[in-house]
């Protein structure tokens, strides 16, 4: 049985988890950048080495060839989706534990939680796929040295125009089966991780930041464990060109399996591993301490 937090009210979760998802985006994009560009390269030709011959090396031809910046291509879309997206996300899992709870002090079980972590994975979606969609083409773009897109509004503008809607949410699919199972086991780690690391005798709330950066760093392993094949399906999905792959995820699964093997949906696997750890740690220290400060200077809210 895991031991529960006081619920949190909406207001106070918007903005702890808008802060905690700034962190997150800010420690993290970089890898991103490099995960992505690892997932999408180019198949080499016969007799010709791959564009990026690893992690590393794709980190380094970035920071040549396009300075810090090039790290940091295509984040706006992502830090102005994670405000609402991370409040969401803790909405949702706050309302997913409070669904299967019959009395306000009923403890949940560690596959309640995990439920209640999945419930959170729907909810974020309806954000989060549009600014992936955005985010992975201006990452390749930069890579391939085309100038299609000038930015993150002139990305989504010429999406809108190209397709309309559906344009813009292409992979909606797939990030829901990325997210919803991996938000499952994100938030199922961190609460079973927090009570492992609280002392006996002390309250969870009261946990160190180190402690609390433990627990949020290797909630990040595990989510994107369960969450990488699914995210490079998605991400070759979302910059693959109007057509490609009429079945949706189906033809890039099959396509990915006879070209390149099993491996390949492990693709940027030391990359997401690498940033998984520090920006989860850090959203959720982020989360952490902005929900004390906003317990202290506004405790009835």
């Amino acid at each position: 049985m895991a031991e529960q937090p006081q619920p949190i009210s909406p207001v106070k979760n918007f903005f702890a988890g808008g802060f905690g998802g700034v962190c997150l985006v800010f420690v993290g994009h970089p890898l991103d950048t490099i995960k992505v560009r690892l997932q999408t390269q180019p198949k080499p030709q016969p007799g010709q080495p791959p564009l990026y011959s690893g992690t590393f090396d794709c980190f380094r031809k970035t920071l040549v060839g396009e300075g810090v910046r090039g790290l940091y291509r295509g984040m706006a879309a992502p830090i102005i989706g994670v405000t609402p997206m991370f409040a969401v996300c803790f909405f949702g899992f706050g309302l997913g534990k409070r669904l299967q709870q019959r009395k306000p002090d009923d403890v949940l079980t560690y596959p309640q939680l995990f439920a209640a972590g999945m419930l959170s994975g729907v909810f974020t979606t309806v954000i989060m796929a549009p600014g992936e969609r955005i985010k992975c083409l201006l990452q390749i773009q930069a890579a391939t040295g085309e100038t299609k897109y000038t930015g993150s509004l002139d990305c989504a503008k010429q999406l809108y125009r190209e397709a309309g809607i559906r344009g813009v949410y292409k992979g909606t699919v797939l990030t829901l089966m990325r997210d919803v199972p991996a938000s499952g086991m994100y938030f199922m780690t961190y609460e079973w991780l927090k009570n492992i690391l609280t002392p006996e005798g002390k309250s969870v709330s009261d946990l160190s930041a180190p402690r609390i950066l433990f627990a949020g760093g290797l909630a990040g392993i595990f989510n994107w464990a369960v969450a990488i094949p699914p995210d490079v399906l998605k991400s070759r999905f979302q910059t693959a060109p109007p057509g490609k792959y009429p079945n949706g995820f189906r033809d890039v699964l099959r396509e990915l399996i006879r070209e390149e093997g099993v491996a390949s949906l492990y693709k940027g696997f030391t990359a997401v591993m690498i940033r998984a750890f520090p920006a989860n740690a850090a959203c959720f220290l982020g989360f952490e301490v902005a929900m004390k400060f906003l317990n202290w200077i506004a405790p009835g809210l």
